[in-house]
């Protein structure tokens, strides 16, 4: 289990140092801000996870694989990115199975660390979602997250089978590979056809309101 959860984090610190290493070329930081960007946005889910599980040091800081992935992704993508950018919609494209990977394997370290399948699922999902928003808060986007597209939904359905195959005592790497599956393919169905959660909508006439109690206030 042990291994599988170091393999998947390998993986998913890879495609997400790519993800934040685009995302940091396509907006022409220098060399410095893509690596910055490619490690926050591959290791701050783990990190995150390291923490609330008490697995300290985290993982991402206390084993040299880690940053040696992340900055590899970082250089290789600064230096070649017309390779990347080849891939129709790069960023999303990673950034979805650094997702996929880290939901299911976030879930995987919970479970060894004997957490409940609950909590076990939603660190799972928190793990596969922090890497994507300190990359774009660092980048001064909102996080997407906290829009209305299948994010944070697609990664806690991937650590649901986790949780769920390990309480039927069902296989790890099928279950991994299956919740890891299910998670991707929500997250590009939901960029293809649009899919989102409902979003908030206030009254039409509720700014007007605010503006005539502002303009009274001046007068």
């Amino acid at each position: 289990m042990k291994t599988l959860v170091l393999a998947l984090d390998l993986v998913g610190t890879f495609v997400f140092a790519l993800s934040g290493a685009v995302a940091g070329v396509e907006r022409r930081l220098d060399l410095f801000g893509v690596l910055v960007l490619s490690f926050a946005a591959a290791s701050s889910g783990g990190i995150f996870r390291d923490l609330l599980i008490g697995a300290i040091p985290p993982a991402a800081i206390s084993d040299w694989r880690y940053l040696g992935v992340s900055l590899f992704a970082g250089v290789f993508t600064f230096f070649w990115y017309p390779i990347i950018n080849r891939l129709r919609s790069a960023v999303l494209i990673f950034d979805g199975a650094g997702l996929a990977l880290f939901c299911v394997s976030g879930a995987q370290k919970a479970i060894v660390f004997g957490l409940d399948p609950i909590m076990a699922a939603l660190l799972g999902m928190l793990t596969g979602v922090g890497g994507g928003m300190t990359r774009d808060i660092l980048l001064s986007d909102v996080p997407v997250v906290l829009r209305s597209d299948i994010y944070a939904v697609a990664a806690l359905a991937g650590a649901a089978v986790v949780v769920i195959g390990h309480g039927l005592g069902l296989p790890s790497a099928a279950t991994t590979c299956s919740g890891a599956a299910l998670c991707f393919a929500l997250r590009l169905a939901a960029i293809r056809h649009g899919w989102h959660l409902p979003i908030a909508r206030a009254p039409e006439h509720s700014g007007a309101k605010i503006d005539t109690a502002k303009n009274r206030k001046d007068h």
